[in-house]
């Protein structure tokens, strides 16, 4: 597998996400950062005209330029000095507006997806960093996929996976994602909350921190106050827990949301797991919102991505954040080498 090119820094595929949303800004404005470029070989993955248009977000004098666009990944555009290459899979774009939900920016942003998925089944890719797409642009395209997580999941051909939220060096899993509250209740059983406990020591011993403390939240208040308040606890996560414990894994929990996740903004925790979506995000995001980054664990190569959506509010004003991103690209750099034995783990 050759992921490394020119000083040993990784090569890592941008996917562009929706070209109606903030993606093509946040991506110049990253690329055009000396310490972005600094930390791999980046190759983008979307529409050229678009990418090319976005340039006017550079600052002056970044000197940032695009190929001329590829319809295919050729380790030799890696070699043309300060020059983005940028791989369109698809046909061009059309009638793309800032912040219009459209089909064709929903087709657009899953053929990146599955061309960046490409790459990495073929090793020409150490990781895979995502701007946002858009759930409903990806519908009226004909995929049903919930999000990132599960098109890739799907790519890839693995089962046992998680999105991560990381920010300040804390990592929060989830039991379940993007399905209705009502559904979450239903899906959090021992065995997929086994399954996210070891995800999260997978990840913790691939970080060198073997024997770090996995905290796990409850899913009802007090979590649960011994039946009083639902049986979820008693009957899926303390078995869960339980099974770890016997695996040799440092566990705290169950413990109240109200509880676990003041200690983890405290740094008490590192490795937390959630029981549902928001239980995880809403937390994460009024704490660390700008800053943390969206991670799968699970999947053969590293992919990370940037904690928010596709903005269309401010779309094509030149005022959005390319801090996410940025910290998306350096996890990705730091880790997508060696990430290997963690999806080797998880999906034995």
């Amino acid at each position: 597998m050759r992921v490394m090119k020119g000083q040993d820094k990784p090569v890592l595929a941008i996917t562009m996400g929706d070209a109606a949303g903030i993606g093509p800004e946040i991506i110049v404005k990253a690329l055009a950062q000396d310490k972005s470029r600094h930390l791999c070989r980046p190759v983008v993955i979307g529409d050229k005209a678009v990418m090319d248009d976005a340039l006017r977000f550079a600052p002056k004098g970044s000197g940032l330029s695009f190929s001329e666009g590829e319809t295919h990944f050729d380790e030799s555009v890696l070699d043309v000095v300060d020059v983005i290459p940028v791989i369109q899979p698809c046909s061009p774009l059309v009638d793309i507006r800032a912040g219009e939900l459209s089909a064709e920016g929903g087709r657009g942003a899953v053929a990146y997806v599955q061309a960046a998925v490409g790459m990495a089944k073929k090793g020409l890719v150490a990781g895979i960093v995502t701007a946002p797409l858009n759930k409903a642009a990806m519908r009226l395209a004909g995929y049903a996929y919930p999000g990132h997580t599960e098109l890739l999941a799907e790519g890839f051909g693995v089962s046992n996976y998680s999105l991560v939220l990381s920010a300040r060096d804390s990592f929060l899993f989830h039991v379940t994602t993007h399905v209705s509250l009502r559904d979450a209740i239903g899906l959090v059983t021992r065995e997929r909350v086994l399954g996210q406990i070891k995800l999260a020591h997978f990840l913790a011993e691939a970080l060198g921190r073997q024997g770090e403390v996995i905290a796990v939240a409850g899913l009802n208040p007090h979590a649960g106050e011994d039946g009083l308040f639902g049986y979820e606890e008693i009957d899926s996560i303390v078995p869960a827990i339980e099974e770890a414990r016997m695996a040799g894994i440092r566990i705290a929990g169950p413990l109240p949301a109200d509880v676990l996740f003041p200690r983890m903004s405290r740094g008490h925790y590192r490795f937390c797991v959630a029981m549902y979506h928001d239980q995880g995000h809403a937390v994460f995001k009024s704490l660390y919102f700008g800053e943390g980054i969206n991670l799968t664990v699970g999947l053969p190569v590293i992919r990370t991505s940037v904690d928010h959506g596709t903005a269309f509010d401010i779309a094509g004003q030149g005022v959005a954040s390319e801090t996410s991103l940025i910290a998306a690209l350096n996890l990705a750099a730091t880790l997508g080498p060696t990430w290997l034995r963690i999806s080797e783990l998880a999906n034995p």
